[in-house]
């Protein structure tokens, strides 16, 4: 018997190890079930705070559009806004799926209507991941300074490597090779200047700390109060964020996520029952607010192609 292909038997793998991630965050729950509850039925919603988060959360998902339209602007090609907007909501829905290449694939193949070739709409996404994740960790560690007592002369370090690897001018001449071993093509990549570099990591940093104004907003609004420091609340959701999007085994990092949130939150000194409860509703909260944009993206396009189809199907007079 031939053994199975390498493809197959690493997309086992990633089941195997997402389920046995869920399992234990599900075991975790369900242990602390009883103070989860305690939290839910002393809690005070405040619905003004949770409407405010998802505002700053779908204003944040603007600006990471925002971000990737700079970069192939960068190389002369400009998507409308709404345009871009509906193919990064619906492409981003590939996250839900094992592995991490789904987005972008799907990314690739709804930009070549606008003329963007696939090397540069590839790159242009992976390099936006790359940003975001760079500035990402950066802008954690440095929110978090206080929380993991890291001495100020690291948080400077860490800033000064990011802006470094940020700048190198060899970043895109290695992302090209890289990404042409992925699909056995050569890639050549035409120059991307170091301003447009920097303008993209500015608006990674500022989608971040938006990120964290929303998910304070979000625990005001669950738990009616936001016990804490803002930057901690930025380091908790940025770190949880990020951990789990690194972990290429679990779908929107599902599991990793959760349990890295949970910790962090204990550490920031919340109780087990609001940490926990925190981390479901932010998982629920959050999956809604990237669903929701694309829905209606294919609802609208749906709805224009019958119009058209019935515009060419009707009677002349």
């Amino acid at each position: 018997m031939t053994p199975p292909p390498r493809r197959v038997r690493w997309r086992v793998l990633q089941i195997a190890l997402a389920a046995i991630v869920i399992v234990l965050v599900v075991r975790k729950l369900a242990a602390e079930w009883g103070a989860v509850k305690l939290a839910l039925d002393q809690a005070r919603p405040n619905w003004l705070a949770l409407a405010a988060s998802g505002v700053i959360v779908l204003a944040t998902y603007a600006i990471l559009i925002e971000t990737w339209r700079v970069l192939l602007r960068g190389w002369q090609h400009d998507i409308p806004f709404i345009d871009a907007a509906r193919i990064w909501t619906i492409s981003n829905l590939g996250k839900y799926l094992p592995g991490k290449v789904w987005s972008i694939t799907a990314l690739v193949v709804m930009t070549r209507e606008y003329g963007v070739p696939a090397a540069e709409s590839a790159t242009a996404s992976v390099l936006v991941t790359l940003v975001n994740t760079i500035v990402g960790f950066a802008v954690a560690i440095i929110a978090g300074a206080s929380l993991l007592r890291l001495p100020a002369w690291s948080v400077y370090l860490i800033a000064a490597i990011a802006i470094g690897v940020l700048a190198s001018p060899s970043a895109l001449p290695v992302l090209g090779a890289l990404l042409g071993r992925v699909i056995k093509r050569e890639i050549v990549l035409r120059p991307l200047a170091h301003r447009v570099l920097m303008i993209a990591a500015a608006l990674t940093a500022i989608a971040w700390v938006m990120y964290g104004v929303a998910f304070w907003l979000f625990t005001l609004g669950v738990l009616g109060c936001a016990p804490g420091a803002l930057r901690d609340y930025i380091a908790v959701f940025a770190g949880s964020y990020l951990i789990g999007f690194v972990a290429i085994f679990s779908p929107a990092g599902v599991g990793v996520r959760e349990g890295t949130m949970g910790i962090a939150l204990e550490r920031a000194g919340f109780a087990i029952g609001p940490a926990y409860l925190l981390v479901v509703a932010s998982r629920l909260w959050l999956t809604a607010l990237e669903v929701i944009p694309p829905l209606i993206f294919l609802a609208f396009v749906r709805r224009r192609r019958l119009s058209t189809h019935e515009e060419a199907h009707s009677p002349t007079r």
